[in-house]
């Protein structure tokens, strides 16, 4: 465990897990496995900051992998409505294992690195459910999070013998801005790797550790600052959440 580790429990009564070269067409299938980019998006709804990057460790899946197909009327062309058929994971739970790392290409927020404020303030969020809603892979798949205990209560494949490999998958996209290796810097790039599940727990490998990828264009670095007016500190942020939980305690005591 990393010191600023968070553990939390991610629930929904669907989830759409897929590949970005799937989505091309009108039909949509999802994973039996949630992707490493689909819970960076999830933990980063809950607390996200430009000063860090969150990194998922491992992911414990609790219920049994269950789909369910429904047939979908989306617009085609702009026009007219098509039926296509959507394959989702039914009556999902998942305990997920995350820690930040400080961004080191964003060295204009050095003065935000306060590893102790952030930690507390992303455990907070988790106790509220998230700062922004949680989406399970694809908008229509709300999601609910909650502190938890990873590792503990029973998940259905605890007992289960040997592993199960689910080939080369999606692993997700390293951004410009969070890119770590030279050859990866000034560019949007898709990761793949191959994925095993052992006792219903995946453990992830690094972003940069994944040999398979492709640069897909070149991309600039989004600036962030007070002076952009995109930006707020971790100073001024802390006392916005202490403020915002001391009125709905004070509200509960009315």
């Amino acid at each position: 465990m990393y010191r600023n580790t968070v553990d939390f429990l991610v629930t929904g009564e669907y989830a759409l897990f897929s590949e970005p070269i799937t989505r091309v067409s009108g039909e949509k299938t999802t994973l039996h496995i949630p992707t490493y980019e689909a819970l960076k998006g999830i933990i980063s709804s809950v607390y996200w900051k430009p000063t860090f990057v969150w990194y998922i460790d491992e992911v414990r899946i609790m219920n049994p992998i269950q789909t369910q197909t429904k047939g979908i009327k989306t617009l085609k062309n702009g026009k007219k409505y098509d039926l296509s058929y959507y394959t989702y994971l039914t009556q999902v739970a998942y305990q997920v294992r995350a820690h930040f790392e400080w961004n080191l290409n964003r060295e204009e927020l050095v003065k935000d690195r306060n590893e102790n404020k952030h930690h507390n303030i992303a455990k907070r969020m988790i106790e509220r459910g998230g700062r922004r809603d949680i989406f399970l892979g694809t908008r229509e798949c709300q999601g609910y999070v909650e502190p938890c205990v990873f590792g503990e209560g029973n998940g259905f494949y605890d007992e289960m013998p040997g592993e199960i490999s689910y080939g080369i998958q999606y692993h997700g996209i390293t951004y410009a801005d969070e890119a770590t290796l030279d050859e990866d810097k000034g560019y949007m790039t898709v990761r793949f790797w191959k994925p095993v599940m052992k006792k219903g727990v995946v453990k992830f490998i690094r972003p940069e550790e994944c040999q398979i990828k492709r640069h897909i264009h070149k991309m600039d670095i989004k600036p962030f600052g007070i002076q952009h007016s995109n930006f707020e500190s971790v100073d001024a942020l802390e006392k916005e959440v202490n403020s915002i939980e001391l009125d709905a305690r004070n509200d509960s005591n009315i």
